[in-house]
């Protein structure tokens, strides 16, 4: 067999999900996402390592931005073949790039302003990686596809997407690659969703595969049952209410910020939080929503039954889904405690900044993370509760109280990654261990390699490999 496969992102580390595979002459890219950690951003403006006219395909596991946000200047530089996801992923996927491009275009803004103010230069010229009309030149790519029906993606390579659970639409890659009356199988595991977990149906479970490429971002502890997320949201909001102050949570707008909806509604719904009014203060997350609705298909069998009941959780009273800049501005004038649900979800860009700003100086509101934050973002720094943090380029001192709530996590955790790899029946030749911080992926590893009789790795940034 004459495979290569090469590891371009999410390599002991968590963001930037991207990986090259070369069979014969065809070249597929799996994932195409952009960093998001600060010590690795500056990989955003390297070249790909091949021409990306020469790219065959690329393969989207989901839609959130460290697996498709670098799609946009890929397109850019050259890429013009298709773009296999499943259709609710191509939806998706279309509303973040786009935003993301309007954050890199308002970003390289700022900095040009800021910079000049004071008397100093960037370490690129003030223009965004990429623009909004290079997002929409991604759209054409899309070529949709459905759960369990494999798909020509190149000559002598079949890829068959199925379930993830993590998001609407995700999904775990098997790819199938044939030469010479011989075959390997490759599984993507993207990122994998918890078992049990509202709204979407729990993961696929596989029997087979010769190499794993395997999401390791909890993979080194255990999350809090499922069941208890509702009682700790019950807590905070009460709390907060008492103390006068906001209850402001940073939320990715896919999947954590409906899931959000989803325990608020209940939670009203049961008079087990006083009233309020809350906000979903993120024009991607309303319109992701939208998308949700658009895809019962996808749902579990609970939340069809809501749907065929006519209930809408996504929607109660006292909820305004916040589109404009002005709407978002209003918030901060309202007197009284207030729910107010923003992106993005690790505090690196978007309206968040500034209700954090509004916020994290007042003893009596609340920082409420219910999401992964990774290293070097503003929310893990805010997480580490320091005494100042940096918005928006000034100093504030921290003094809100800060909570986290881990059961929200939409990734499996380490028990759950190792139930999800219990369905293999054969032996596969490799897993590696991807999309984890340096230390949680060794850790993983030392933790499987007494579980499981196989080959672990944890490949570095640029590594290739020969699979035979």
């Amino acid at each position: 067999m004459n495979i290569r496969l090469t590891f371009l992102g999410a390599a002991q580390n968590v963001t930037g999900s991207r990986y090259l595979v070369q069979a014969d002459g065809v070249k597929l890219l799996i994932d195409c996402g952009l960093y998001q950690e600060r010590p690795f951003r500056e990989r955003n403006w390297d070249d790909f390592p091949i021409p990306p006219a020469q790219l065959d395909a690329v393969l989207l596991t989901h839609a959130h931005v460290d697996h498709c946000g670098w799609l946009p200047k890929l397109v850019k530089e050259g890429f013009r073949g298709k773009v296999f996801c499943t259709s609710a992923t191509a939806e998706i996927a279309q509303i973040v790039l786009l935003d993301s491009a309007h954050l890199q275009e308002e970003d390289a803004a700022y900095k040009k302003k800021r910079h000049q103010k004071e008397g100093r230069q960037g370490p690129h010229p003030y223009e965004p990686l990429y623009t909004a009309a290079d997002a929409e030149a991604c759209g054409p790519l899309y070529a949709p596809v459905r759960y369990a029906q494999p798909v020509a993606v190149a000559a002598g390579i079949t890829a068959t997407f199925h379930n993830a659970g993590h998001i609407l639409g995700s999904a775990v890659i098997k790819l199938k690659i044939e030469q010479k009356g011989e075959s390997r199988s490759l599984l993507f595991s993207g990122d994998v969703g918890r078992r049990d977990k509202p709204i979407l149906r729990d993961p696929h479970l596989f029997r087979e595969a010769d190499y794993i490429l395997l999401e390791s971002t909890y993979g080194d502890r255990v999350h809090e049952p499922v069941e208890d997320v509702k009682d700790r949201l019950a807590e905070i909001v009460e709390e907060t209410c008492r103390a006068g102050g906001n209850l402001v949570i940073p939320s990715f707008a896919i999947e954590r910020s409906q899931e959000l909806l989803y325990y608020l509604n209940d939670l009203f719904r049961e008079k087990k939080i006083c009233p309020l009014l809350a906000f979903l203060d993120s024009p991607m997350a309303v319109r992701v929503t939208e998308v949700f609705q658009n895809h019962p298909e996808m749902f579990d069998e609970q939340m069809k039954q809501r749907v065929r009941a006519g209930e809408s959780p996504f929607d109660f009273p006292g909820l305004t889904m916040s589109r404009t800049t002005s709407q978002s501005k209003a918030i901060n004038q309202i007197k009284g405690t207030v729910i107010i649900i923003a992106g993005s979800g690790m505090c690196t860009g978007g309206r968040i900044k500034h209700h954090l700003v509004n916020n994290i100086s007042r003893p009596e509101s609340t920082i409420l993370f219910v999401g992964y934050q990774a290293v070097g973002t503003l929310g893990r720094h805010i997480l580490e509760e320091p005494d100042e943090v940096r918005i928006l380029g000034q100093k504030r001192p921290v003094r809100a109280r800060i909570e986290r709530i881990g059961g929200f996590s939409a990734h499996a955790d380490r028990e759950e990654l190792l139930k999800w790899l219990g369905g293999m029946e054969n032996h596969p030749r490799g897993l590696f261990l991807v999309h984890g911080e340096e230390e949680v992926c060794h850790k993983f590893a030392e933790f499987l390699r007494t579980k499981v009789p196989w080959e672990i790795a944890v490949p570095h940034y640029q590594q290739e490999l020969k699979l035979d």
